[in-house]
C-alpha cells in the first residue's frame, strides 16, 4: 500500500469530514420544525450544541490517547472488550449505509425545482438516487484522498448558503418571531427538551474524523483539533442561520413551508436566491453522502482487521481503499432505496432510518464512559476531563431517552440481532 495514499487526509479535510457529515439534509428543514416553539428553540440549540461540544471533547481526548482506525468502535473495544466493541460497530455500520440511502433520496428530492419530471417519477427518481450513490462510491474507490477533496469542496459550497441566509436574516430580524409564550417553568422545560431533541440530529456525525484515523496525517494531533473545531463551527452556523430564517419568516408561514431556507432567501433577494438555496441544499446532501460512504468503508475495515467482522471486509485496493466494504455498503443502501420506491414499504424504510439514527447514539454512551476510564487510568489527571466525560455520558443517556420508548425498544432488538454474526465470526 502506498503510504502517501494511506495517510492522505490533512487537517482541513478532517474538519470538512466532521462538518460535512453533520450538515446534511436535516438542517435545511429544521427551522420549520422549530417554528412552533419560537424563542425556546434557540435555548434548545444551545443545549444540544453544548452537549455535542462535550462529546467532541471526549472524542478528542480518546483520539489523542488512541488514534486507531474505527473511532467509536476502537475506543469501546479498548475500554470494554470485544463484544461491546462489536455491538457498537454493528449498529454504527447499519446506521451508516442506511443514512446513505436516505441522503441519496433527499438529494434527488431537492432537485425538484430544476427537473420536476424526473423527481416526481418514482422510477426515474430511484434511478437517479442510485446513480448518485454509485458515482460517489466510485470516487471513494479511487482513493481516500479523492473522497477528501470532494468533501472539502462540497462542505464549502453547502455552508455558504446557510451563512448568507443567516446574516441576511439578522439584518431584517423581527424580534416578535421569538416571543416565548410559555408562562410556567414546566412548560418551558418541556419546550427546551423537545427542541433540544430535534436539534440533536443535526450534530450526529461529530465523531466522523476519528473513524478513518489510519488515513489521516499526524492523527494524534489532527483528529482532536478537527473534531472540536468542526463541531463548534457547525454549531455556530446552525444557530446563526436558524435565527436568520426565523427572524425573516413569521412562525405561521415557517411552520407550513417544506423549504424554509429557500423561502427566507426569496424574501431577502427574490426567486433566483431561492433557487440558489435549493442548489445549496442538494449540494449539502451530496457532500454528506460522500462523507458517509467513506465511513461505510473504513469502519468495517477496522473491525475486520480485529477479527470481529467477516474477513472479506479486510480487502483493500492497491491505493488502500476498502473495496469490499464500500461495494457491500452501497449495495445495501441501493436495496433500501428500492424498498423506498416500492409501494407499501415507505413506512418500513422510514422506520429503518429512525432506528439507524438511534444506533449512532449508543456509541456516544460507551465512548463517554471510555473517556472517563481514560482520564482515570492516568495518574494525577486534572478533574476537568472526568467531569466532561461524566456530563457527556449524562447527555447521551438523555438524548437516547428523547428518541422515544418505541425506537429504543426496536433499536435494542437491532443490536441483539447482531449477536449471531458475532458468534459466527468469533467461532470461524
Amino acid at each position: 500500500m502506498n503510504v502517501h495514499e494511506a495517510r492522505g487526509l490533512g487537517f482541513w479535510t478532517a474538519v470538512a469530514l466532521v462538518m460535512g457529515n453533520m450538515i446534511g439534509s436535516g438542517v435545511f428543514l429544521l427551522p420549520a420544525s422549530l417554528a412552533p416553539y419560537g424563542g425556546i428553540s434557540l435555548v434548545g440549540w444551545v443545549v444540544s450544541a453544548g452537549g455535542s461540544v462535550l462529546l467532541a471533547l471526549v472524542f478528542a481526548r480518546l483520539a489523542a490517547a488512541n488514534p486507531a482506525t474505527g473511532g467509536p468502535y476502537a475506543y469501546t473495544r479498548a475500554a470494554f472488550g470485544d463484544l461491546p466493541g462489536f455491538l457498537v460497530a454493528w449498529g454504527y455500520w447499519i446506521s451508516a449505509w442506511a443514512t446513505n440511502a436516505a441522503l441519496a433520496v433527499a438529494f434527488v428530492g431537492y432537485l425538484d425545482p430544476f427537473v420536476p419530471g424526473v423527481v416526481r417519477s418514482p422510477a426515474a427518481a430511484a434511478a437517479l438516487a442510485v446513480a448518485t450513490l454509485w458515482l460517489l462510491t466510485v470516487v471513494n474507490l479511487q482513493s481516500v484522498r479523492s473522497a477528501g477533496q470532494v468533501q472539502v469542496v462540497t462542505t464549502v459550497l453547502k455552508v455558504l448558503p446557510l451563512i448568507l441566509v443567516g446574516l441576511g436574516g439578522l439584518i431584517l430580524l423581527d424580534r416578535s418571531h421569538f416571543v416565548i409564550t410559555e408562562s410556567s417553568p414546566a412548560a418551558f422545560a418541556r419546550g427546551v427538551t423537545t427542541t433540544a431533541t430535534l436539534t440533536l440530529w443535526a450534530f450526529l456525525g461529530l465523531e466522523c474524523a476519528t473513524i478513518p484515523a489510519g488515513s489521516i496525517r499526524d492523527a494524534e494531533r489532527v483528529i482532536p483539533r478537527a473534531t472540536v473545531i468542526g463541531t463548534v463551527l457547525a454549531a455556530c452556523i446552525y444557530i446563526v442561520s436558524t435565527i436568520g430564517v426565523m427572524g425573516v419568516l413569521p412562525p405561521a408561514v415557517l411552520g407550513r413551508t417544506t423549504a424554509p431556507y429557500a423561502e427566507a432567501a426569496r424574501v431577502l433577494a427574490g426567486d433566483r436566491a431561492a433557487a440558489v438555496i435549493a442548489i445549496g441544499a442538494a449540494i449539502s446532501c451530496f457532500g454528506a453522502l460522500n462523507g458517509w460512504i467513506l465511513i461505510v468503508g473504513q469502519l468495517p475495515l477496522a473491525v475486520a482487521r480485529d477479527g470481529l467482522f467477516p474477513g472479506m471486509f479486510r480487502r483493500v485496493s492497491d491505493r488502500g481503499t476498502p473495496t469490499v466494504g464500500l461495494v457491500i455498503g452501497s449495495a445495501l443502501a441501493t436495496l433500501l432505496i428500492a424498498m423506498n420506491y416500492t409501494r407499501g414499504l415507505v413506512a418500513l424504510f422510514t422506520f429503518i432510518i429512525l432506528l439507524a439514527t438511534l444506533s449512532t447514539l449508543v456509541p456516544y454512551v460507551f465512548c463517554s464512559l471510555a473517556g472517563f476510564l481514560t482520564t482515570r487510568a492516568v495518574a494525577r489527571q486534572p478533574l476537568g476531563p472526568s467531569i466532561v466525560a461524566a456530563l457527556a455520558f449524562a447527555y447521551s443517556l438523555w438524548a437516547i431517552g428523547g428518541a422515544g420508548a418505541e425506537v429504543v425498544y426496536w433499536g435494542f432488538l437491532l443490536l441483539i440481532a447482531g449477536l449471531p454474526v458475532y458468534v459466527w465470526v468469533v467461532r470461524s
